[in-house]
Formats: structure tokens, C-alpha cells, sequence
């Protein structure tokens, strides 16, 4: 019997060993890693609730931060490595050679060596947090063997500083592929030009801050209600013992909550209209074998470095390499097609700056330590909605605003050699378009200028620099200062009503134009009785959607069909370029091909808009095969282009009739700073990428009417939705 048990044991111990020895080349792990991962582990805590949502905590806000990223990788770790492999310019080693200019772009910006360099630079505390995260990430791949990355086998500190900010498309990704490809390929292929796509769903957010005095219970309110791709961010708590404890939504692989709150303060981030991205016109001249470029007086030596894009191929890795050329003023990303000047571009690249400011705000227990971030300048492309318990609500602009001579039109390329077209340093906190408690009693921003975001009581664009914002005004604009102003009533149920209001202020005027237009026809004019019919459901229309609604459908059509008509019109709010240049018979003839589309796609020009507007994931892919023959759900709200506050950019594939959705509302919050913190919240599907997952799907009805559901902030709420508490491993 002894023996036996021995031999038990020694089977048992081998097994251990044998699994241990399988582990370690996963990740390239050495032994003193897993017991420094392991042990860390132990101090860390996931409770996931009856959504599937993670609520993190740690002995240390470096243990929180390990525990938050293997609950990431848990739920989605292909979208975690895939906003890596973005972030640092490594697509193309899994995409293959098409990815290569997008890599290009990224590499021109960032480089790992330039990042390990800041990385060793970087404050303890931050060098822990980074470290604790790469651990995480490296931790959880040894223990899921099963999961083969695409090209991160394992992850290192550093890398954390190649993706710092969170929002949906970073300052880099505004730089033209097409034209950087003109630029750099020495193979001279033949480059088609990006044609940018007015109907394209508006990128960005909404953000709404009321203040104690228009509420009913006397609490400051906040609608966190950001714009995304579906299934861009993970919703998830996480807490430590040294003082964190926020909630909200994170972007895959990040260490921080992007957009959430806190028990004393909250904060969303809206895509800003700043003006933080700068181009020089460049005059360059050859000699010999190198390049030169004027300014001032002067001849300086233009800098280049080689820059190498590995990509796939069907025959292993090649590799192809780059000499990038820059001036003092930015990297050249392009050549001027009219004057064939070299462009050069100058953006933020602070990445050590932007990570601090990104992680301590989510840490501010007041307006003071909240407003003290803003001194680090890194927050370059995002405007800030901000409430917290002690009755503040505030509009805080985009914080990274080069100081520019005033006599250049900054909205262009300028002249590069003349010397007064440099930066002159960055606008202060106090030169900047901040808003903090306005007699209104709200705040707001979707994506439009900030001239409007407290009502009378905003801010004057007299009293700036016309290069702080290039915004306009918005149908979502008008749409949030409809459902604000004049209101004393609001409640944390209230503003979620507000946050779904119905109505589509876009066609506030368009369609009595359409209508009008329709009345001054003759009698024996063919469109008289052809439309007949459809311009008396418009006439009725209260201006709402609905998922049973035909004049909803009717009218998105034909305003689809009118936009394309005129083009896009970058100064003028979209609906008053249509009520300026459509001609009446322009606005009918559009109406004609929207019910024959109509007609042709769904049987009948009388085709509700929940038959047509649908929710539907089916997998787990980043790019979702839609299908019309698959389960789907409608979804009343509609494209933020008309107004509708929630947002759902939807649209017909290749493959399908019926438009489906792939962005607009993501995750929606509705918070209340009281005594204590009490929110509300919606997650696009579920928490899970995983299909087979029950958390994969299961808030999609909630989603698509708009049902938040209780969050589980304090253990008290937590305590009796619990489905699994673990440790990281186990």
C-alpha cells in the first residue's frame, strides 16, 4: 500500500512537472517568473457577477492592475493582442503585406527602443504598474496553453507605452495611408486616394454633467455614453488596497478605466474637434545624396532613420525597410499635390505623460486632484465630462494645444521655413476652453464645438484662438440642448430617458422642405402622385423613431440618398447644407430612389425600421459576418448623423438587405454621486468575445431597448450576484 501510493504520488508530482515543462515555452517564461507571477497572484481577487463582469482587487494598485488585465485576456484576448499589434505597428506580421502602410504609420511614431528608453525613465510606481501588467498578460498565457497568440507570445513592460490613451482612433491614425504610401513606396505602385464617406457614422461620444440644483435628490448626475466599434472596451471594477477603486469601461489591454467613476467623482471622454495635429510645407532641396530643407535663413540637414515592416507572407516572414525623413517640425507623411512640397506633421508623443494622466485621474477623490492631471498636457484628442459628489460638474477641452502665431491659417499646411510657423509652447490650462459649474446647471459635448455646452451659459469663441476647435454644431448638439435646457426635474432614471430621447432634430427642417417642396408641384407633374403616398407619412411624422415606425425608415433613406446628392460640407452642419443647396427637385428625385430602394431590398416601400435597423453578433471575429438567414434584434435608435443621441451606425452588407449595426452607442452609464455612488449600465452583447460564453450575448435585448441594469459598485450589491470568485490561475 505504500509503495502504491508512492508510486501515486510520484505519477501525480510528474504530471505537475511534465504540465509545468509544457507551460514555459508559451511565453518564454523562466522559472523565477512563474513563482514571481504566482505569488503575485495570490494577492489578487476576480468576483465575476451574474453579467460575467469582472470586479478586480489587489493587496497593491500594481496587484489590481495584474488581476484587471488577466480578466481582459479572459474575456477577449484576441482584441487585446489585436490593439497591440496596432499599437506598435505589427499588424502586417499577422495580416501580411497589405498592413504594411498601417504599420509604417505606427513605426514612424513609435519604436521600441525609444519606448524601452522612456520605460526605464518612467517613475517606480509607473514602472510597477507596467510591469505588473505585462505579468498579468504573460501569466495568463501560461496557463492557457490552448490560446496561440497571432504574434505577442509575450508581452514586456514597455510595451504598455505604445497605447496610452484609450480612445477609438489615436492622433497617428490621422495621417493618410494612401498618401504616406505615395510618398514612401519605392515600388511606385499605383495608389487609389481615400474618398472620405459623409454618411460614415459620427466617431466620438456623448457626454452629459448636470448639476445638484436641476435634480430632483439634489446629487450631482453624469451619462458616460461613449460611441465605439462594438465590443471595443471591457466594462469591469478594479480596486486595491492603495486607493483605487473605479468602474467602467477600459479598451482592451489597457490599465485603466478609459470612461467611468469613481465612489467620488466620474469622467467621459468625447472625440474633440481640437486642433492638436499641425502640418508644415516643407521646401526641400537635394545635394548629393541627401536632402536639406529652408527655414529662416538656414539650410539644415533633413534627419532620416530606416525604419524595417516584417509582414507575413505564404513562405515565412520578409521584411521590408523604409527611410523616414523628417525636420524639426515632424516626420514627412506626404507630398503636397498641387505644389509638390514634402508635408511634415507635428503631433503629441508623450506617452510616459499620457499613461500618468490616463491612470491617476481614475484614482481623484475631488475637482482639485481631478483638475491637477490636466497640467500634464498629454490629453490630446479627448474633451472631458466631469461630475463628482461634492456638487461639481465641468466641460474640460482637449488639454494639449499648441501655441501658434495667428497669422497662418492653421487649418492648412503652413510655410515651413518661415521661422515664426514653430509652436510656441502649449496653451495653459487657464487659456483653454474650460467650464466648470455654469449657472445653467449642465454641461454636455457629442463631438461638436464647446460653444454651446452649457447653453447662455457657455463659453464665447470670441475669447479664444480660432485654432483651439475646429467644431460645428451638431444634430446630436441641438438634440442634447433640447432634452437639458429648462429641466429641474432630473433623476438617475430621467437622464437615462434623456439619453434615449426619440427624436431626430435633423429632419426638424429638411422634411417640412421636402414636404413644401412636393406641395408646389404641379398637379400633372409625375412625382405628384408617385409620392403622393409617402409625403403623407412624412407630413404626420412626429419626428421620432420607433422600431414600428415606417416614416423613420422612409425618411433615413431619403436623407441618405440627399447627402449623397450634395456631398459633404466640412463648415456647415449637414442638414443646413442640404436646406441650402438641394434644389426642390433634387430633395423629390432622392425621395423616389429611397422608396425604390426601399421596394427593392424589403418588398414594400412601407417597411417598419425594426425590420430593417438590427443588432446581431453570431462569433467572436472583429470583423462580424452578418447574415440576414441568423437571428438578429431590432433596434428603434438610429445613425447619429440625424440626431438621435443613442447612436447605432448601421448599414447593408455585401452579403445582406437588413442594415446591421457595428458601432454608435457601446456602453452606456448613468451615474449619481450621492452619499454614496449609485449607477446604472449597458454593455453592446455581453462582456465575453467567447460564443460559447453565457455572458457572450446575454445584454443584447437590454441593449437595443435601452434596459440598464443596477451596478454592483459596493461588496453589499455585489454580494448576492457573485457566480465565481477566483484567483488569477485558478
Amino acid at each position: 500500500m505504500i509503495k502504491a501510493n508512492f508510486l501515486q504520488k510520484r505519477h501525480k508530482y510528474s504530471f505537475i512537472l511534465l504540465s509545468f515543462l509544457l507551460w514555459i515555452p508559451v511565453c518564454g517564461a523562466s522559472q523565477s517568473e512563474i513563482l514571481r507571477w504566482e505569488r503575485q497572484a495570490k494577492n489578487v481577487s476576480i468576483v465575476r457577477d451574474d453579467w460575467g463582469i469582472a470586479h478586480v482587487s489587489g493587496k497593491t494598485d500594481a496587484d489590481a492592475i495584474f488581476g484587471m488585465i488577466y480578466a481582459q485576456a479572459e474575456d477577449d484576448f484576441n482584441r487585446v493582442e489585436t490593439n497591440y499589434l496596432n499599437a506598435m505597428g505589427r499588424f502586417a506580421e499577422a495580416e501580411g503585406e497589405s498592413a504594411i502602410w498601417r504599420d509604417l504609420r505606427m513605426k514612424i511614431f513609435v519604436q521600441p527602443e525609444d519606448l524601452k528608453k522612456k520605460f526605464a525613465e518612467s517613475p517606480a510606481w509607473l514602472q510597477k504598474l507596467m510591469t505588473a501588467w505585462a505579468d498579468g498578460l504573460n501569466f495568463y498565457l501560461l496557463r492557457h496553453p490552448q490560446v496561440k497568440p497571432r504574434v505577442i507570445t509575450k508581452f514586456e513592460p514597455w510595451m504598455a507605452l505604445s497605447f496610452t490613451e484609450g480612445s477609438i482612433g489615436g492622433d497617428i491614425e490621422t495621417i493618410s495611408l494612401a498618401r504616406l504610401q505615395a510618398f514612401y513606396d519605392s515600388k511606385k505602385q499605383a495608389v487609389s486616394l481615400e474618398k472620405p464617406d459623409f454618411l460614415a457614422e459620427p466617431s466620438g461620444s456623448n457626454g452629459i454633467a448636470v448639476a445638484p440644483q436641476n435634480t430632483t435628490e439634489g446629487n450631482a448626475l453624469l451619462l458616460i455614453n461613449p460611441h465605439t466599434s462594438f465590443f471595443f472596451r471591457s466594462e469591469l471594477q478594479v480596486t486595491s488596497g492603495e486607493g483605487l477603486n473605479a468602474y467602467g469601461a477600459a479598451t482592451w489591454g489597457q490599465i485603466f478605466i478609459y470612461q467611468g467613476f469613481n465612489e467620488r467623482l466620474g469622467w467621459m471622454h468625447t472625440s474633440s474637434a481640437v486642433d492638436a495635429i499641425d502640418e508644415w510645407r516643407e521646401t526641400v532641396a537635394r545635394k548629393g545624396d541627401k536632402y536639406f530643407y529652408k527655414f529662416g535663413k538656414e539650410e539644415r540637414p533633413m534627419l532620416a532613420s530606416v525604419v524595417k515592416v516584417p509582414y507575413k507572407t505564404a513562405n515565412g516572414m520578409a521584411e521590408r525597410t523604409f527611410t523616414i525623413y523628417r525636420t524639426h517640425h515632424g516626420a514627412v507623411v506626404r507630398r503636397d499635390e498641387a505644389s509638390g512640397d514634402w508635408i511634415t506633421v507635428g503631433l503629441m508623443n508623450e506617452p510616459v505623460k499620457a499613461l500618468t494622466q490616463s491612470f491617476t485621474r481614475t484614482k481623484a477623490k475631488n475637482y482639485k486632484e481631478f483638475r491637477q492631471n490636466f497640467e500634464l498636457h498629454s490629453n490630446s484628442s479627448n474633451n472631458t465630462i466631469y461630475a463628482d459628489a461634492d456638487g461639481n460638474i465641468a466641460y474640460f477641452h482637449a488639454n494639449f494645444i499648441p501655441r501658434r502665431n495667428p497669422k497662418f491659417d492653421w487649418t492648412k499646411p503652413v510655410n515651413g521655413s518661415d521661422v515664426e510657423s514653430d509652436w510656441k509652447g502649449l496653451l495653459t490650462f487657464e487659456e483653454s476652453p474650460n467650464l466648470i459649474n455654469p449657472t445653467s446647471g449642465w454641461v454636455y459635448n457629442s463631438n461638436n464645438s464647446p460653444w454651446s455646452a452649457a447653453g447662455s451659459s457657455s463659453l464665447k469663441q470670441a475669447d479664444f484662438p480660432k485654432y483651439v476647435d475646429n467644431g460645428i454644431e451638431s444634430a446630436r448638439g441641438l438634440h442634447a440642448i433640447k432634452v437639458l435646457e429648462n429641466r429641474k426635474d432630473f433623476t438617475l432614471d430621467k437622464l437615462r430617458e434623456a439619453a434615449y430621447d426619440s427624436y431626430l432634430p435633423w429632419f426638424e427642417k429638411t422634411v417640412p422642405a421636402l414636404v413644401s417642396a412636393w406641395d408646389k408641384l404641379p398637379s400633372e407633374n409625375r412625382l405628384k402622385a408617385k409620392l403622393k403616398d409617402q409625403i403623407s407619412v412624412l407630413r404626420e411624422w412626429n419626428l421620432r423613431w420607433s422600431t414600428d415606425s415606417v416614416a423613420t425608415s422612409l425618411a433615413v433613406f431619403w436623407g441618405t440618398e440627399v447627402l449623397r446628392e450634395l456631398g459633404p460640407s466640412p463648415v456647415v452642419p449637414s442638414q443646413e447644407n442640404v436646406l441650402a443647396k438641394a434644389t426642390q427637385t433634387q430633395m423629390l428625385q432622392a425621395l423616389t430612389r429611397a422608396s425604390e430602394k426601399l421596394t427593392a431590398d424589403f418588398g414594400n416601400w412601407r417597411t417598419k425600421w425594426g425590420e430593417i435597423n438590427r443588432f446581431q453578433r453570431l462569433n467572436g471575429d472583429i470583423v462580424h459576418p452578418f447574415s440576414d438567414a441568423a437571428p438578429s434584434i431590432a433596434v428603434g435608435f438610429t445613425s447619429g448623423n440625424w440626431g438621435s443621441l443613442a447612436s447605432f451606425g448601421a448599414s447593408p452588407t455585401k452579403n445582406t438587405k437588413k442594415w446591421y449595426g457595428t458601432s454608435g452607442n457601446s456602453f452606456v452609464a448613468v451615474v449619481e454621486f450621492g452619499k454614496k455612488v449609485r449607477a446604472k449600465a449597458v454593455t453592446a452583447g455581453g462582456e465575453s468575445g467567447d460564443p460559447k460564453s453565457p455572458h457572450f450575448n446575454d445584454q443584447a435585448l437590454r441593449y437595443s431597448k435601452g434596459d440598464l441594469r443596477e451596478v454592483y459598485f459596493y461588496p453589499a450589491q455585489l454580494k448576492n450576484h457573485v457566480d465565481k470568485k477566483y484567483t488569477p490561475g485558478n
